[in-house]
């Protein structure tokens, strides 16, 4: 899994490394000096239906109190019921994401993980080859404003158009401490169920629970269905009875 990642962070490509889930923690990813790779990790956890709401709001705290590095805690979602589980999306830095991971699985199985990285080169490149390009239409713009025999219209088009560079250069400041933020941090997001076992239990006390309602709403569609059908049922006896009469009548005059 390690030759995996490395070859993955060397090629500088999109990719899907799946972990074993029977294995042990991986060693931390991050991007190489010079590579531009946002890493986002996907992790399948089961525990004990008991273990499930405490576990998210230890995760979440741990996170919050920077317990294991810089993190921000972006989702957490928890629903409970016969079947609980739940789930908690953090960004948090490289050095952390391998022991959050080891705490969330603590005493449960991890049941699947996967990692995977995305290029933000071209991203970044563009970027700056825009911001740079925008600052440099300002400058010279900036030079233009101090003409003397500057008309008037001229000068106000000038001002609206630094306006608009202003503007465009601080929507590529933002873009570029995105792209910075999703290379220098990573996407961790962890699935919590129930173990195999208690799902199966689970099912079939709410099958038993749920059979009262299933023999209830059954026999209720009967009592509506008969109910629909008995004027057809009536009128078909009635016409069945006016057709023997009238052939009985035939009959007797042949």
């Amino acid at each position: 899994m390690p030759v995996l990642l490395l070859a993955l962070a060397a090629c500088g490509q999109h990719g899907d490394v799946a972990a074993d889930a029977g294995g042990g923690a991986e060693a931390a990813v991050a991007s190489p000096e010079g590579a531009f790779l946002a890493y986002e990790h996907d992790v399948q956890i089961q525990l004990d239906a008991a273990q499930i709401a405490p576990r998210i709001q230890q995760v979440a705290q741990a996170c919050q109190s920077a317990k294991f590095g810089d993190c921000a805690v972006l989702q957490v979602d928890q629903r409970s019921g016969e079947q609980p589980s739940g789930e908690v999306k953090v960004r948090i830095a490289p050095k952390g994401t391998e022991p959050l991971i080891t705490m969330a699985g603590e005493g449960g199985k991890l049941q699947s993980r996967s990692t995977r990285a995305e290029d933000l080169a071209q991203q970044v490149a563009d970027t700056a080859l825009t911001k740079a390009r925008l600052e440099k239409e300002h400058a010279r713009l900036l030079s233009y404003q101090d003409r003397k025999d500057l008309k008037i219209e001229d000068l106000m088009a000038i001002t609206t158009r630094l306006s608009e560079i202003e503007a465009g250069v601080e929507q590529a400041n933002k873009d570029s401490a995105q792209q910075r933020r999703r290379i220098d941090t990573q996407l961790v997001t962890l699935h919590f169920g129930t173990t195999s076992g208690q799902r199966s239990r689970s099912e079939i006390g709410e099958a038993l629970s749920e059979s009262g309602s299933i023999l209830s709403t059954s026999i209720a569609f009967l009592i509506r269905a008969a109910a629909a059908l008995l004027p057809v049922a009536v009128l078909a006896l009635i016409a069945g009875w006016g057709v023997r009469a009238w052939w009985r009548r035939r009959r007797r005059k042949a």
